[in-house]
């Protein structure tokens, strides 16, 4: 069969009715992003908040649909909805109502936060879960930075999940860490230029069809979130049982201005804090050796103590966690005994006491 078009797809999906409006969801306007790349089609559909459950089989059946046709490999339809603008925000005194939920296969969740990009959250997040994997725990990271997935560059993966028989997603294990990242279904430098609900429903339904337990019950699955404090990290925090949150900074001013907004964010939540990690704490010469405090130092740990919340560490500005990064081998499984990777092994037991 030829290649497939965006006409052939959506004359498919107009065989597929809205369950109780009659019209299909073509007519109705609510097929939307359509992407057709090769043997990959994407989409979302725009619903009704109030007909999730109804829409939820609606979905199923367009996947289903477009699954048998000669040509298309793999389909992945989400559900979204606009957010309505009378939506009550939470004041800064009550905090927010949770309704959440374990994740299936996973005992413990922890986030591993930042609140501005370029702080080296990735690296410290990929790195402290496999110091947890290190210290006897079984681990897993979950990506769920949408538009800049860092995990498959920090492990090197360049293969794709695929399929359980019950329609699951089997995550990639690499260096005995499960892990799962929007980067692994999209192409390489394609940009996700997706709304806010659709991005909630897409980091929704990795985290619910994902085999977490493939290789057995994780102990523990490090959440990887976006920097900032905006739609993903919110949602996040309000349908997922988080046990602690990890806020990474630099030690200059205005990184720890941001993370004062991420462990407000938190805070509001009802998030426990486990505490705070200043990354990129203080430069050391790969020849001389010498110390120097290029973005200052200290400025983590006083934030700490002015919250009243756990200082965990600091991690050097140091050539071979840049590297190591930069090679898909991070630094505590490519060499375990170094003296940096003691210090995310440290971190990580910190950790695992509070869980």
């Amino acid at each position: 069969m030829s290649q497939i078009t965006r006409e052939q797809i959506l004359t498919i999906l107009q065989s597929i009715p809205h369950p109780k409006k009659g019209d299909d969801i073509v007519t109705l306007g609510m097929v939307q992003g359509l992407v057709v790349k090769g043997g990959e089609v994407g989409f979302a559909l725009n619903i009704d908040p109030t007909e999730v459950e109804i829409m939820e089989q609606v979905r199923k059946a367009c996947e289903a649909k477009l699954r048998q046709v000669s040509g298309i490999d793999k389909v992945t339809a989400v559900l979204t909805a606009e957010r309505s603008s009378t939506k009550e925000m939470p004041t800064k005194d009550s905090g927010t109502l949770k309704d959440t939920k374990k994740i299936s296969g996973v005992k413990h969740v922890i986030a591993v936060a930042s609140g501005k990009g370029g702080v080296g959250k990735s690296t410290t997040a990929v790195n402290l879960a496999l110091a947890l994997q290190a210290i006897g725990l079984k681990a897993g990271i979950f990506d769920v930075d949408i538009y800049g997935p860092s995990i498959p560059t920090l492990l090197g993966v360049t293969e794709k999940p695929v399929q359980s028989e019950d329609k699951k997603i089997i995550p990639i294990i690499k260096y005995g860490l499960v892990s799962m990242s929007l980067g692994y279904l999209m192409p390489q430098d394609t940009a996700t230029i997706w709304r806010g609900p659709m991005v909630m429903s897409a980091v929704k339904q990795m985290t619910n069809d994902t085999k977490w337990d493939v290789d057995g019950e994780l102990d523990v699955l490090v959440l990887d979130l976006p920097p900032g404090t905006g739609d993903v990290q919110l949602t996040l925090a309000q349908t997922i049982d988080v046990d602690g949150a990890i806020v990474v900074s630099t030690p200059q001013d205005i990184a720890l201005i941001d993370a004062r907004k991420g462990l407000d964010m938190f805070q509001k939540t009802n998030t426990e804090v486990f505490g705070i990690i200043e990354n990129m704490s203080y430069f050391l010469c790969p020849s001389c050796g010498d110390r120097s405090d290029i973005f200052g130092h200290g400025g983590a740990r006083e934030v700490a103590e002015k919250l009243g919340i756990d200082f965990l560490g600091e991690i050097p500005l140091h050539m071979d966690i840049r590297n190591t990064s930069d090679n898909g081998t991070p630094l505590v499984t490519h060499d375990p005994n170094s003296p940096h990777s003691e210090i995310y092994i440290n971190i990580a037991k910190k950790i695992a006491e509070k869980l």
